[in-house]
């Protein structure tokens, strides 16, 4: 018998001050059964950073097809493709010929750092690649802020980032490994 999916619920209030972003958006978060509470906090620091009306999860890791979040215009099409973690280079160069923008947030530290280095050259010249590393203490830190029903809060001012909920609060102040050629806001 398959396991199946726990459902966490969340009420993410953003200010993302960047780029004039204020909104409420309450989600439902699918964790498959091998995900960790990182991952999936990643996932959502994710959606925060990139937050939208059209913005939506994919099926991650159950599909090989889907990206963890994507972004559809009114046609179908794949406006931004997001990946959280550690894809292999065949499924960032398939996502980067689908989508017109696409993002990789990997967290995990050293072993982040030895993926892009394996990976990194092969994929310097695509232009629609943006590639993010969460630090460890922050993706940790994130974790422990992880429960089945969040109230949670981002601010994002001057490229600083800050989530938290009533009683902690978390900066996150990603590492920039690939930056894309093409604005992705």
């Amino acid at each position: 018998m398959a396991l199946k999916a726990t459902i966490f619920k969340a009420e993410l209030q953003i200010a993302d001050m960047d780029r004039n972003y204020y909104h409420d958006h309450v989600l439902t978060i699918a964790r498959h059964p091998s995900e960790t509470d990182e991952r999936m906090m990643v996932r959502l620091l994710a959606y925060a950073l990139n937050a939208s009306d059209a913005l939506s999860f994919g099926k991650g890791l159950s599909a090989d097809d889907e990206p963890d979040l994507w972004q559809k215009d009114l046609t179908g099409a794949i406006e931004l493709w997001i990946d959280v973690g550690q894809p292999d280079e065949r499924r960032v160069r398939r996502a980067c010929g689908r989508a017109r923008h696409v993002a990789i947030y990997s967290y995990g530290g050293y072993s982040a750092a030895i993926w892009w280095n394996q990976i990194g050259s092969a994929l310097a010249r695509t232009q629609n690649l943006i590639v993010a590393s969460v630090p460890p203490a922050a993706s940790q830190a994130l974790a422990r802020l992880a429960q089945r029903n969040m109230r949670l809060n981002c601010t994002i001012q001057d490229q600083q980032i800050w989530i938290g909920d009533a009683n902690d609060r978390v900066q996150v102040e990603l590492t920039l490994n690939k930056a894309s050629a093409t604005s992705l806001r």
